[in-house]
């Protein structure tokens, strides 16, 4: 995650190798990690860049883990800015 200070929305970039599956499987996490970004785009600072790299168990996660997960990640960010 990388606050650079720029006056613009927030940005989300994935990163899901090989290994999290076949391509149907490896764009099925990309749309559930797209969807969770984009209900938590509001509580993500202007201007911030953050990078979430999809291990080999979400291709099995659900979409309320995932939420979860994204959730809590993002929640250690108003932690370490107060």
């Amino acid at each position: 995650m990388l606050t650079t200070g720029e006056s613009r929305a927030a940005r989300f970039g994935f990163i899901i190798s090989k290994q999290v599956g076949t391509a149907v499987v490896r764009n099925t996490v990309r749309r559930r990690l797209k969807a969770v970004c984009a209900e938590a785009l509001d509580r993500v600072p202007e201007g911030t860049d953050v990078v979430i790299r999809a291990l080999p168990a979400s291709a099995s996660a659900s979409y309320a883990e995932l939420s979860a997960d994204v959730n809590r990640c993002l929640g250690r960010l108003s932690q370490v800015r107060a």
